[in-house]
């Protein structure tokens, strides 16, 4: 679950990850030009990005209290236990819809705690407590046997084959980590709070990685350089739900399902290289 930032005494947007999915997924249908290579396997590459999170199902449920917030447990806070019970899920429900699938989750879930294969510096697993350090290993070493034995499956055939040679493979990683991370730009900070960012490694054509600068430009315009996108001027919107803390021993499940849905839409046009 994702607690949005809020400017003082505002009520915040509380994104479930199923919903912050569904915008990584908008962008990934909406990517590639003349410069910008589309996704391929297009249908699956859109899948898998709309729902790398489902795992998150059963915990944003749940909805569980942070004490010193008085808000649900934002992402980078659920407590360790809380996170293991996602890591897995995802893998699995994606695997169900094509080996492919479930191998890109798996390698999202077990790059989120290795640096993101090399492309960030947070490397969650050497900041994991000691008490939590053979079940994360355990989950890991799990994911790496799936991932193992979905190539293994991919290979069989001819065309599914060439999805998992090393290049290709981590050129399709690195567009869901984009598609992540530029989701995750709107959705942990408040619109006035937000300001110009950069993208790494996103991929232009297999082997061929540029940055991207976003940049807000007003009144729900952000621009993009370079523009990855098939069309200039495109919207992307996400549903989120207002809420602002309760004191202990509030249900906050059953206040997050009375709290007003809302949907921001935002309009992404090219910058300036």
């Amino acid at each position: 679950m994702i607690i949005q930032t809020a400017p003082p005494n505002e009520p915040h947007r509380v994104i479930y990850q199923v919903d912050h999915a569904r915008m990584s997924g908008q962008f990934a249908a909406a990517f590639g030009n003349t410069q910008f290579a589309p996704p391929e396997p297009r249908r699956l590459l859109i899948f898998i990005t709309a729902h790398h999170d489902e795992g998150w199902r059963e915990t944003d449920a749940a909805a569980l209290p942070d004490a010193h917030t008085g808000l649900p447990y934002h992402l980078t806070q659920t407590p360790l236990p809380e996170l293991l019970k996602t890591a897995a899920g995802s893998p699995d429900f994606n695997q169900q819809h094509h080996p492919y699938c479930g191998l890109l989750s798996s390698m999202h879930t077990y790059g989120l705690y290795h640096g993101r294969y090399g492309l960030s510096d947070k490397i969650f697993i050497n900041i994991v407590p000691a008490e939590y350090k053979t079940a994360v290993q355990t989950m890991l070493d799990g994911e790496l046997a799936r991932q193992a034995n979905l190539k293994t499956i991919l290979a069989q055939d001819a065309e599914t084959a060439a999805w998992i040679e090393p290049e290709r493979l981590f050129h399709n990683y690195k567009l869901l980590q984009f598609f992540d991370t530029l989701a995750l730009y709107f959705q942990m900070v408040h619109p006035e709070a937000r300001s110009q960012t950069q993208f790494l490694n996103v991929p232009r054509q297999v082997g061929d990685d540029v940055t991207i600068t976003i940049k807000p430009a007003g009144d729900g315009v952000y621009q993009l350089a370079p523009y990855p996108f098939a069309e200039d001027g495109l919207t992307f919107s996400y549903r989120g739900r207002l809420l602002s803390p309760y004191p202990p021993g509030t249900d906050l499940a059953a206040a997050l399902d009375a709290a007003p849905v809302v949907v921001e839409t935002v309009t992404i046009v090219q910058g300036e290289d």
